[in-house]
């Protein structure tokens, strides 16, 4: 369901703000996620949202293919997550 926390500038100025950045399958949908961050980190989940981003083609010389999909999501809780504030 969600494969790691993603940990950049932005997403650490968003922490300030109790939004947290999380890799997550692309089968998964908001209310799984929801409920996810709920029952493991014991807070108050206040919305989800969800960024897919699709992947591009690409050329290495005669050699083609694409990038990565991927599918984030950031979500907003009503107080610090402190497990994942000691990781980053």
């Amino acid at each position: 369901m969600i494969k790691r926390l993603i940990f950049t500038e932005k997403a650490a100025v968003l922490c300030e703000n109790n939004c947290y950045t999380f890799l997550v399958h692309e089968d998964t949908n908001k209310i799984e996620i929801k409920k996810f961050i709920s029952k493991r980190y014991k807070v108050n989940v206040l919305k989800v949202n969800i960024l897919k981003k699709l992947g591009k083609k690409v050329r290495r010389g005669k050699v083609s293919g694409h990038t990565k999909t991927y599918k984030k999501a950031y979500v907003f809780t009503d107080q610090k997550i402190t497990d994942l504030e000691e990781v980053a």
